[in-house]
């Protein structure tokens, strides 16, 4: 939904910079020529594109904040169960980040939640670009990890299937009839 949005906000801008929409407007309607396209959308300027250009780790106040920036898009994803993997996983690891550790972050943190979860859980093969991200991968190995301890393999989906399932599962199989069966 993001990559859609900041799509459709880029395809708005450069419509707006288009000389054939400046000539068709009335006389009286100018349109700045060098409109940033944080002016389009007051959202806007806190997508990640914005973050990639403003890496900057000179100083302790630009690190903070670009740090806490960081923290804040891992933990507030929309999805619980990301917003604590990627949360905590964020808040042990972002000290140890150098330049090209924090642009893999925030390459992670530009991924849509289901694709996502779907790749950190191993119900679905990531593609290489994802794959070969460093963080990413210290986070999938972090997960698995974490599966491997505190999950029987017989409870798990085989690979390529859902990962959660219904209250119901006993449905057909004996148990009791309860709620929508």
């Amino acid at each position: 939904m993001a990559s859609l949005r900041r799509a459709l906000l880029l395809r708005l801008h450069q419509t707006l910079k288009s000389p054939s929409i400046a000539t068709n407007l009335a006389p009286s309607a100018t349109i700045p020529q060098n409109l940033p396209i944080a002016h389009l959308n007051p959202i806007s300027r806190f997508f990640s594109n914005r973050v990639s250009a403003d890496i900057d780790l000179s100083n302790e106040e630009s690190k903070r904040r670009l740090f806490n920036r960081l923290l804040y898009r891992s933990r507030q994803r929309g999805l619980l169960e990301l917003d604590l993997i990627l949360g905590n996983w964020v808040q042990e690891h972002i000290q140890t980040l150098d330049e090209t550790g924090i642009k893999a972050l925030v390459d992670v943190l530009d991924l849509e939640n289901p694709d996502l979860w779907k790749w950190l859980t191993a119900q679905e093969q990531p593609p290489e670009a994802v794959n070969s991200n460093p963080v990413f991968s210290a986070v999938h190995a972090k997960v698995m990890d974490n599966l491997n301890n505190h999950a029987a393999p017989e409870t798990r989906a085989k690979p390529g299937q859902p990962w959660v399932r219904g209250w119901d599962d006993k449905r057909g199989l004996g148990g009791p009839i309860y709620g929508n069966q």
